[in-house]
Parts: structure tokens; sequence; C-alpha cells
């Protein structure tokens, strides 16, 4: 593991050495009292500490209960409250003094020095004299733990309701790792880029656990301002990210397309649907024309290279996960000829499908993982049964039966399954909008194809038991700047979100959208609002994710005035 040391290059340690700070930590906390089966918090961003804090909770047989930092403190200081944990570890004195009001009787400090808590160097330091003492301490400890036993708590996202608690045990983490080589080979040569939220599925499972199965080194990310250079410089052959960084980066790339001259603009709008042209034949198993492979090799070399090169152009695996990815998205890096590799995985139910590296599926989360049994029932809904599946909810049996029935998880997602065995997500029942009509509609199908819309930055879709559709959209202020007769309308959000160029330009994308719509799916009015969703108003989960209550709530004034 290597990690960004304060301008001074790199911390790096060996496995050697990261085993040997996850068995201090562990002899540790036990020497604190810390028993099998309890509850502990670690309230830290993604970086090597995290991994060893981890890991020692759950080598010494008690249960990880990663925060989402991002959140608010008085939400953290609920969760913690709300799931018994007794220790936590901190990140810093800040954080520490932002969560005193939590029931804890020990804190942690992974960095830095505090009244009332121990350092992480002291709790190693406690756990190495504890295991010179007794040699046989560690293998003792985790021998008590049986794989049935809780490893780690999740906190859902809450993006369809209320945030839940999920108990995973070692057996499910386990199951779920070891169908990763055979689906996503990983070897000492590869190497990734950490920087999503450690308290979300898919970063653990795929960036932390996974690279010990095959021996991948991780890099850190200083923060997300850092985060294009670092991985310029570290040139990862495997990046998981959610698809609003894809989102963004496509939109980088078209603002930028956009202020060059026209008869550029022009060559690469041609080039890129060459490239999609490709990809068409590729996809129906044909070979690629001659007319379109040689033009496509000069486009290659003028457009797209330079596009891959923001990620170090080593890139093997570009991966989408923590949110669905829109199919016109995904084509696009198909056509630059980086191929999104989209999975679908869920708190309670681990990493359960995935598309094959050699052959994704633009508009698919791809194919059911091996060991895995995948299940439409007649509503739509995508059924899952797995030996990954989480083992309850916390304290909460009417939910846990709620979603494990008969052995098969419910997972919420409507979906159908391709003659190909490639899975389509279409909406998630709850989101289902039903207008005064009778109409079902699912809004992720619909603001999906507003995600290549540069200037839309979010959408979110109304009209349940109403007549007609309406929207909600914020702007990418970056792009807005760039269209013309914005000069005089660079003042603040909000004139910029009601200037009429903005509101001509969102006109323009409304109609790309509702041509390709059925009449009572299509957007009949719009909202720009004059801010940003955020995870500060509860809008937005940890992972970008809208959360669509929340935001109806919040916009009510908006709402009502689009339907007077």
């Amino acid at each position: 593991m290597h990690q960004p040391a304060a301008g001074r290059g790199y911390t790096t340690w060996s496995w050697k050495a990261y085993r040997q700070a996850v068995e201090e930590i562990a002899a540790g906390l036990c020497g604190l009292g810390v028993g099998k089966g309890q509850i502990v918090a670690i309230d830290c961003e993604t970086r090597a500490e995290f991994y060893f804090a981890d890991l020692g909770v759950m080598a010494c047989g008690a249960v990880s209960a990663a925060l989402y930092t991002s959140f608010p403190p008085a939400d953290l200081v609920a969760a913690i409250r709300g799931c018994g944990a007794r220790v936590a570890f901190v990140e810093n004195p800040g954080r520490l003094a932002a969560l005193r009001e939590a029931p804890v009787e020990q804190w942690i400090l992974i960095k830095g020095e505090a009244e009332g808590a121990i350092t992480l160097d002291e709790l190693r330091a406690l756990g190495r004299r504890a295991m010179e003492k007794d040699p046989t301490l560690i293998e003792r400890i985790t021998g008590a733990v049986a794989p049935c036993d809780p490893a780690i708590l999740y906190f859902t996202s809450g993006a369809t309701g209320e945030p839940k608690m999920a108990l995973v045990s070692h057996a499910s983490l386990l199951a779920n790792l070891e169908m990763g080589p055979k689906v996503l080979p990983l070897g000492p040569e590869d190497r990734t880029v950490a920087f999503l939220p450690s308290a979300h599925v898919a970063q653990r499972l795929v960036i932390e656990l996974l690279p010990m199965l095959g021996g991948m080194p991780v890099t850190f990310s200083e923060s997300l301002l850092q985060l294009p250079h670092e991985i310029r410089k570290v040139r990862p052959t495997l990046l998981l990210a959610p698809p609003r960084m894809w989102e963004r980066i496509y939109t980088t790339v078209c603002t930028e397309i956009r202020k060059r001259p026209a008869a550029v603009q022009k060559s690469f709008w041609a080039a890129l649907a060459l490239g999609l042209a490709a990809a068409r034949y590729r996809r129906a198993g044909k070979s690629v024309p001659a007319y379109i492979r040689g033009p496509l090799k000069m486009a290659d070399w003028v457009f797209f290279r330079k596009i891959r090169a923001r990620f170090g152009g080593a890139l093997r695996v570009p991966a989408s996960g923590a949110a669905p990815l829109g199919r016109d998205l995904a084509e696009f890096y198909e056509a630059v000829g980086m191929p999104l590799v989209e999975g679908y995985g869920l708190t309670e139910g681990g990493i359960v499908v995935l598309n094959p590296l050699d052959n994704p599926r633009a508009g698919s989360i791809g194919k059911a993982m091996p060991g895995v049994e995948l299940r439409i029932a007649p509503d739509g809904e995508l059924l899952v049964k797995s030996p990954t599946l989480f083992a309850g909810y916390l304290n909460d049996p009417a939910a846990s039966a709620e979603v494990l029935r008969d052995g098969w998880l419910h997972t919420g997602d409507v979906a159908y399954i391709d003659a190909d065995g490639f899975v389509h997500i279409t909406g998630r029942k709850k989101e289902v909008i039903i207008s005064s009509t009778g109409k079902n509609i699912f809004p992720a199908r619909i603001e999906n194809l507003f995600k290549t819309e540069p200037l839309v930055s979010h959408v979110l879709l109304v009209g349940d038991r109403l007549p007609y559709l309406t929207a909600l959209f914020t702007i990418n202020h970056a792009v807005a700047g760039t269209i013309n007769g914005m000069r005089k309308f660079n003042g603040s959000p909000e004139e910029a979100a009601a200037a009429p160029p903005v509101m001509a330009e969102l006109r323009k994308a409304v109609e790309r959208v509702n041509a390709r719509l059925a009449p009572f799916e299509q957007v009949r009015r719009f909202r720009v609002l004059a801010r940003e969703f955020s995870i500060e108003q509860g809008e937005l989960t940890a992972t970008l994710k809208v959360r669509r209550g929340r935001v109806l709530e919040n916009f009510r004034a908006e709402i009502d005035e689009l339907y007077r």
C-alpha cells in the first residue's frame, strides 16, 4: 500500500507490515476489553489506517461499522448510538470534537492526540506487548471466530428510505471474494487508486479486500482535488468509480470540444460516430469493416487516445459501480476505446452481477457471478439467491423478513434478463411514478437519458398521482458559462440558473430527450434550481445517489409552482 506523505512522496507498507499492523490492532482491542460480536465504529477517510483498523476489528472477532465521513456530525452520532458501539476509531481531534456526544467509552485517534482518547500507535503498542507476553494470542483470537459470525455492519445509503444497518458474516464476505478471481483476475502487476468511501460495499470488497487475494498494490488518493493528477501518475489498471465521475469526465470533454473551432468540433463528432459504429459491429460479434477501421485509427490517434491518457493510459478495467450508469454514457466510453465494466451489488447482497471484461454490454449491469442465482418476480422485481447474502438488519427482524423471503433477497430493483443472460435494470419499485391517468413510469430510465447532456448536473422527475411529468434540474455552471450570450449573466448561481441562454439550451435538451419517449413519459414543464443537491441537505447519499424523497420535500414550493 502506498499513501501520500504530506509532500514527501509516499509511505509504503509491505504485505508483511500490513499483517503486523492488523494483528497488533486486534490484540490491542482485546486488551481494551473488546469482545467477540461487539460493534466498533470507524470514522475515517479511505486510507491505509482505515484498512488496518477495519481488518484489526474483524480479526479480533468484533464487528466493523464504518461511518460515511461526509454525513453531518449529528447523523454520525445517531449512527453510533443506533448500532451500540462503545469503542470508536476517529480520524483526528477535530472529528473527535464533533462526535463527542456519542456514547463511546473508548476513543482511538488515528492521527494526533486529544484528552480522553488513546492514539493508534498506543493501541498497537498495547497489542505488541500482549503478543510478546503470549505468542499464541492471535491464533487463539482468530481461532474463536466462526464463519457465521458477523464481520461488518454496513449503514445503507438511504437512497429510497431511511438508512438501515445490515450485518454481513465472514462466510458471506469470503464467498463474495472467492468469486472475484473468476471474473476479475488481479495480480501484483495490477494497480489501483482508492478514493471511494470505505463505508460503501463496492470500495470495501473490490478495492480493500479483493486485492489481498491477488497481491494487487493499492495507492490512496490524497484528495478528490488531487485525484486526476494521481490517476495519471499511478497509471492504474483497475479504476472503480461511481457514474458521477464518468459523467463529469464526459462533460469536461464535451465542454473542451465546444471551445474549439467549428472544424475541430465537426471532426470530433464524426470520430465519435465512427467509434459508435465500430462498437455496434463488435457487440454483434462481427468484424469491423475496413472503411470504418481506417478512419477510426486516425480518429483514435487525434482524439480518443488523449481521453484515455487522462486515466494514465494503462487502464485495463474501467469499472462503474455504486449507482446505475446510463446506456448513452456507457456507449460513449465504448466508442473511445475504453468500455466501462458495470456491475451490480447492494449492501444486503454483496456484488452479485458483473459485465464480462472481454465483452461488456452497454446498458446492462452484466451477468450473474459464479454461484449466484437470479430470478425475475411476476411484478418485475429482481430476486437474488447467493452465499453472499447478508444476515439481516441489526435489531430489525421485521425489515429483515421483508427483504429475505425463502432464501431470496428482494432487491427492490425492477429488471429483465435478456436472451444472453445480461441483466438490465429499468427502475426502482419504490420510485415508480404512477400518473393520474394510471400510467406506470420508471423515472431512473428517463433521468439516465439526461446524463449525456453536458449542461445538466442533476435531474429529478416529478409526477406521481399528477397529470403530467415535470422535472427539477441543477446545472453545470462551468458548461453554462460557455453558452453564447452568458457573459452578462456570470454573476451568482441564481442568476445563471435563470439566465435566458441557459433556459433556451435546456429546452433543447428536454426536446432531444422527449423525442425518444412515449407521450406519457415526456417532460412537459421544468424548473432550474438555484443550487446543487447536497449531502448536507440530505438530498444525496455518500455515493452521490439522489434521495428522491428528500428532494421532493426540500423543493415542495418549486414543484407546486410547476403544477399551478
